[in-house]
């Protein structure tokens, strides 16, 4: 009987069939969760007083991670900062050249008006000595944009200042083209144009964002284009005149030409026609008294004549005058009718004076700094072996005195622009053994 009393009474306490009590239960539930989550959070459990090595060295990589991202955004936010700074910087010095040279052609203009106004005006005493000035910039012409209007609607949207660089090229020429546009560019020379002789030139300038028109071939021009390279180089008046007419002052430039500066800003612009001169020394360039001996003639034997190295007609700024116009049309006409070299021609035009039979053009007329604007004949005979020309940059480089112009074009790129010292040393400074591997 009390053997079965105290089962009634376990099972009664416990509620379980098995005899498990429910206390039991509770406490094994208990130490299983805990250990659990010991299992999985095992850092919890420990004191906070003890050292956390592990905490620790994740805590650490994480500062350190956060501190890269945030030194990572200042050195990209400074980097940004100082591209910006350096684009502002060079935006402000091309603006601030451009306004001297602004403020250098508004002068020479008030210059060139007060001149015109004098002498163009009400008749004027002259004055005391050293204070006469005659006009030597005529007035330009009145623009007739009626003779092409599309090449009017171009030159609107290429011309600066109402004058710009103009190249006439045709195939021929396609790799001293590419020097040459890309010399203008690098010069951050924007107002220049192309004149396309044939398709081939057209699409290659497209296809290199280059400013280009094709002109229109007519009876005088076909002529020219079916002539020798002397015909071909006389065209360029034929179609220099019809810019003129236009009301733009041009930069006429040959192909073979690298440019290492802006021209545009070291122009005068007080003469008809300011052109590069194939001397290579001050008397050359500007002019000297040349004296021819003539012993027979005993004590008059001395003859004094003036001389001046040629023009160079393959780069001249050329303003739009009516002698200037006239002068176009004085050359362009002789090499039609006659076999005869344009450059010859263009300056026996330009300095012949009047005389019986015959009225000289009265067009004024002024010689570039020959430092500047370099032939290859100074180049070579001078500027390469000079130390004191070492660092001098020319404005332009005229491969003018030299056969296979390309090579040199590109030995003149890497000489001033790419600072490469020996690019000139293989050749020779005279025409025929231009390379010096080749037997003089």
């Amino acid at each position: 009987m009390t053997s079965g009393k105290k089962d009634g009474l376990l099972f009664k306490a416990t509620g379980s069939p098995f005899g498990v009590s429910r206390l039991a239960v509770a406490v094994g539930a208990g130490i299983l969760i805990v250990l659990i989550w010991t299992y999985l959070y095992p850092l919890d459990f420990l004191p906070s007083s003890a050292p956390n090595y592990v905490s620790n060295a994740l805590s650490h990589v994480s500062l350190q991670v956060l501190l890269s991202c945030e030194y990572a955004k200042q050195v990209k936010h400074l980097k940004t900062e100082l591209h910006t700074l350096r684009l502002s910087n060079a935006k402000l010095r091309k603006q601030a050249r451009e306004l001297n040279w602004k403020v250098q052609q508004a002068e020479q203009v008030k210059h060139s008006d007060q001149k015109q106004l004098l002498t163009l005006g009400a008749q004027v005493k002259a004055g005391p000595m050293e204070t006469a000035k005659s006009l030597r910039t005529n007035p330009a012409v009145l623009p007739d944009e009626s003779i092409n209007p599309k090449l009017a609607k171009l030159l609107r949207n290429v011309a600066v200042n109402q004058e710009l660089i103009i190249g006439i090229a045709n195939s021929n020429v396609k790799d001293m083209l590419q020097i040459w546009f890309e010399g203008i560019r690098r010069a951050g020379i924007t107002n220049y144009l192309v004149v396309a002789l044939d398709d081939p030139i057209v699409e290659f300038c497209k296809s290199n964002d280059v400013p280009v028109y094709r002109i229109k071939p007519n009876e005088r021009i076909l002529s020219y284009l079916q002539g020798d390279k002397h015909a071909v180089s006389a065209l360029k008046f034929e179609i220099l005149r019809e810019f003129l007419q236009l009301g733009y002052s041009i930069l006429l430039s040959g192909i073979d030409i690298v440019y290492l500066q802006n021209p545009f800003h070291f122009l005068h612009r007080d003469c008809d026609v300011e052109s590069m001169t194939d001397g290579y020394t001050d008397l050359q360039a500007y002019g000297y008294d040349d004296v021819f001996d003539d012993p027979a003639m005993g004590w008059g034997r001395y003859d004094h004549t003036i001389r001046v190295w040629a023009y160079n007609s393959e780069f001249l700024y050329i303003r739009p005058t009516i002698p200037s116009i006239e002068l176009l049309d004085r050359v362009a006409d002789r090499l039609f009718k006659e076999k005869a070299w344009d450059q010859a021609v263009f300056n026996e035009e330009l300095f012949f004076p009047s005389y019986p039979g015959y009225e000289g053009l009265h067009a004024s007329r002024r010689t570039m700094d020959y430092h500047q604007f370099l032939n290859s004949k100074i180049l070579f005979t001078r500027f390469r072996n000079d130390p004191k020309m070492a660092s001098f940059k020319p404005v332009v480089v005229h491969i003018n005195f030299h056969p296979d112009k390309l090579t040199i074009m590109k030995a003149v790129v890497e000489y001033y622009v790419q600072g490469k010292k020996e690019a000139l040393d293989p050749f020779h400074c005279d025409s025929e053994s231009f390379l010096r591997e080749q037997p003089i």
